[in-house]
């Protein structure tokens, strides 16, 4: 891995709350798993974002 990627999962790892200890613990396929839930919060495309007013539009005034 390029020191650029050890810095950037050593940030994320920072966000996440786990100790330097935690990290190197983590296996492979935990540290993945941790870093899709960050990659989860991409932003919504316009389509999606009207499809979901469409389906669950706000009530407020009725």
């Amino acid at each position: 891995m390029r020191s650029h990627h050890w810095a950037a999962a050593l940030r994320l790892a920072a966000r996440l709350g786990l100790s330097p200890a935690d990290f190197w613990r983590l296996s492979l396929i935990e540290w993945r798993a941790l870093s899709e839930l960050e990659n989860a919060h991409t932003p919504l495309e316009r389509q999606a974002l009207t499809e979901l007013t469409n389906t669950y539009p706000d009530m407020i005034n009725e």
